[in-house]
């Protein structure tokens, strides 16, 4: 694979040569481009060979080159659970969904329970807009076969690869989780947010209690999924309300455990991330960005868009997911 920043007539070239692509930039500039076998979305913040910035003059390319054949499509909310019927037999599968739509939330919730969705690879990411604009304009995502975007849904690029080529595709988590029994969470509903917790089993007012404890809501909260360690992340807490949102859904019934403290957020993440990356699709969390101060910074080879959630199969947060295709018939 091979990632690029482009101009829109660079891109424009590539997929008239019919480039496969997964492109990611500004919603003006993915509008300008011909149809073809690609998928896009809208993001201004990348991680690029110099480090973290926001751009707004190219687009972020990553060209599937070991693909044979490619199908973009548009699914709708209601379509959601058919994600799997494009499948294409050993291939892959890469999605984009608007941060903040209904689609959002659905895929988080259910999308572990669509039929066949864990019969092949799934990565992508969730679609946003820049921070100052939230509210503002709605994050898109473009289905290549036709140019249109949407601010609802999911997009779709199934691809065919050689036969024997295989699939590489896993999370940088660098959260842990704490051991702290009286920062363990156990929640009676999933969803977005949550009132109530149980706290070392005594039943609590999230809002208050995290307030009261001083918790550093920068540190997501942790579920350990049979050692698959899954994030998920808190958007805030309202004392007032008594509520506390969170970026992905919690679980009712999952034990989540607050992340250790790090020392330096930035550090970590670079030392997570090593010299790996180069040559492999990746996208990495806006709270990365942010928190870990990625800006100007560089998080070893990986480069690619910088996300409102990271998709590997299922919803995750404040994780970098990365794919790597190897191709062995070349």
């Amino acid at each position: 694979m091979k990632n690029e920043m482009l101009t829109v007539s660079e891109v424009s070239s590539r997929i008239e040569a019919g480039d496969v692509m997964v492109i990611a930039g500004d919603e003006t500039l993915l509008a300008q481009l011909p149809k073809g076998a690609w998928i896009g979305g809208t993001t201004v913040y990348f991680v690029t060979e110099t480090g973290g910035a926001v751009v707004r003059d190219r687009l972020f390319c990553t060209t599937i080159d070991a693909a044979v054949g490619a199908t973009p499509r548009h699914v709708d909310v209601k379509g959601l659970p058919g994600i799997s019927a494009g499948y294409k037999p050993g291939g892959v599968t890469m999605i984009m969904i608007p941060a903040f739509s209904v689609a959002h939330s659905q895929f988080a919730v259910d999308g572990q329970t669509y039929p066949g969705l864990f019969d092949q690879p799934l990565a992508g990411w969730i679609t946003g807009v820049h921070l100052d604009e939230i509210g503002k304009r709605a994050p898109k995502v473009f289905d290549g076969t036709t140019g249109i975007s949407h601010d609802e849904g999911a997009v779709l690029l199934h691809v065919a690869l050689p036969e024997g080529a295989s699939i590489d595709l896993d999370i940088l988590n660098i959260f842990a989780q704490g051991d702290d029994a009286k920062l363990s969470f156990v929640f009676d509903e999933s969803g977005f947010a949550a009132r109530t917790a149980m706290v070392n089993g005594t039943k609590v007012q999230l809002a208050d209690y995290i307030s009261d404890a001083k918790i550093d809501t920068r540190l997501p909260l942790v579920a350990n999924y049979a050692g698959a360690l899954v994030n998920v992340s808190i958007q805030s807490v309202d004392t007032t309300t008594g509520e506390v949102k969170f970026y992905a859904p919690v679980v009712a019934g999952v034990e989540y455990r607050m992340a250790n403290a790090l020392g330096s957020y930035s550090q970590a993440f670079a030392q997570g991330a090593g010299d790996a990356g180069e040559g492999q699709y990746s996208c990495n969390c806006i709270l990365n960005y942010l928190y870990g101060e990625l800006e100007g910074q560089r998080t070893g080879g990986f480069t690619g868009p910088v996300t409102f959630g990271e998709i590997a199969y299922i919803l995750l947060n404040q994780t970098l997911v990365r794919m790597d295709i190897n191709d062995t018939a070349a």
